[in-house]
């Protein structure tokens, strides 16, 4: 594992997350898909659906029906940090608190207990930066409404404020969860919760980073993307890279108050390719899928496919591939399908993004070798083996780089290969 120093006090174009100005940067010269850094679940400071993803079958606290564990020891293991939790889950059913007020419960629970976490080796929760002071009136009164709703989601356990932690502010709670917070992804990038890693907020922001962050379950590892000089100071994107500059800088200021100063931002560069085609076209496809939000019931499921079927025909000769909003309807297009069984619609629709996501997800990028192995799961479900091994092997190589050849997605896509393998004919 490659080392990390911190730089205290180090010149730097963008505002590290830490209330102290400096950053992480690499001890010794590493190469591309080193793991730089591991992070053990914090187990009192994060929220996430699995403990163990290759688990098919979790374990359900039986009093909330809410945490879910992936055998008993582990469920003993958490109780601690659980217990209270669990009181406040049940005491305000049916309704379900955001994720932010619940680990903002947990981070509170967590202080009165006076413990300590693995993932606080460097800084503390009182050392992050809450950027209050320059949030917008909108975003303070969306804390606002946080702190009413922690209020009533804590009333069975906390009844006044003399219970809380001594000085704990919980305006600046919310405002620090909200500027560090990290989403927890399974093995294929979709999100499952939200933890708190205070030590890796040194990690400074670049939308073209040198580093990716990926889970095992609720442990963050961050790995490098590319060589890495000794002293260069390690980098992760903050968002999703996938959107034109200004909505980026939007975004980031909106979020973490800052002005992205990396050089995709300065240079541009991919913006013309984002928003290729007729603008017309484009922006009612961006209204379109921010309306559809995210398909839950088969209804909503072959709605969102009607939805993405007419603007794909009607935008067939405006719009390539390329353009951010054409690739998100083509995106939510195959994901329908899945869900309604229409494996070969979805293999079609899947085999038009992975051009798009070559140009935006260049190099080695976690969400490109996911895309690819999703559309390789589709080609093997067609028996179309050949093809298949071919997208695996790609995705495989960039894999190893981003998630390790350890990791439990790599695994499964390694077993995946193994069936493409049995399927084809003898020679």
């Amino acid at each position: 594992m490659c080392g990390f120093q911190l730089a205290a006090g180090a010149s730097c174009t963008v505002r590290s997350r830490i209330s102290r100005v400096g950053h992480l940067g690499s001890k010794e010269r590493s190469q591309t898909g080193t793991l730089t850094l591991r992070r053990p679940g914090a187990k009192t400071f994060e929220l996430q659906g699995v403990c163990e993803p290759r688990k098919d079958r979790l374990l359900r606290c039986s009093q909330c029906k809410v945490a879910r564990y992936c055998d008993v020891r582990c469920q003993k293991e958490a109780w601690q940090d659980h217990k209270r939790e669990c009181k406040c889950i049940k005491s305000i059913e049916p309704n379900f608190p955001p994720d932010s007020v619940r680990l903002v419960g947990r981070i509170i629970f967590k202080l009165l207990r006076q413990s300590t976490c693995p993932s606080e080796e460097l800084y503390s929760l009182s050392d992050l930066q809450s950027n209050f002071d320059k949030l917008s009136e909108e975003m303070k009164d969306g804390l606002g409404h946080l702190a009413r709703t922690l209020q009533l989601y804590l009333k069975v356990e906390i009844k006044e404020a003399s219970e809380l932690p001594p000085a704990l502010d919980i305006f600046q709670t919310f405002a620090k969860v909200t500027c560090n917070c990290f989403s927890i992804s399974n093995g294929e990038m979709q999100n499952v919760g939200v933890g708190l890693y205070p030590s890796m907020s040194l990690l400074n922001n670049s939308c073209d980073p040198n580093c990716v962050i990926v889970f095992e379950g609720p442990q963050l590892h961050l790995r490098s993307i590319r060589d890495i000089e000794m002293g260069e100071e390690l980098t992760i994107s903050y968002i999703e890279t996938m959107m034109a500059t200004p909505d980026r800088q939007q975004h980031l200021k909106r979020q973490y108050c800052f002005e992205c100063d990396c050089l995709m931002c300065h240079s541009q560069s991919k913006d013309a390719d984002m928003l290729a085609g007729d603008e017309q076209a484009w922006k009612e496809a961006k209204e379109a899928i921010n309306k559809m939000g995210a398909p839950k019931s088969q209804e909503e499921w072959e709605q969102a496919l009607v939805t993405c079927q007419t603007l794909l025909k009607n935008n067939a000769t405006l719009l390539p591939d390329t353009n951010i909003y054409q690739l998100k309807v083509l995106d939510l297009a195959m994901d329908a399908c899945i869900n309604l069984g229409l494996l070969e619609e979805a293999l079609l629709y899947g085999h038009r993004t992975l051009e798009p996501y070559r140009v935006y997800y260049s190099g080695f990028h976690p969400l490109r070798a996911v895309q690819m192995m999703r559309v390789a799961k589709l080609q093997c479900s067609h028996d179309l083996f050949p093809q298949a091994l071919e997208t695996l092997k790609e995705a495989y190589d960039i894999m190893k780089v981003t998630h390790g050849t350890e990791h439990s997605l790599v695994q499964d896509l390694m077993m995946l290969k193994e069936d493409c393998e049995a399927g084809l004919p003898l020679e």
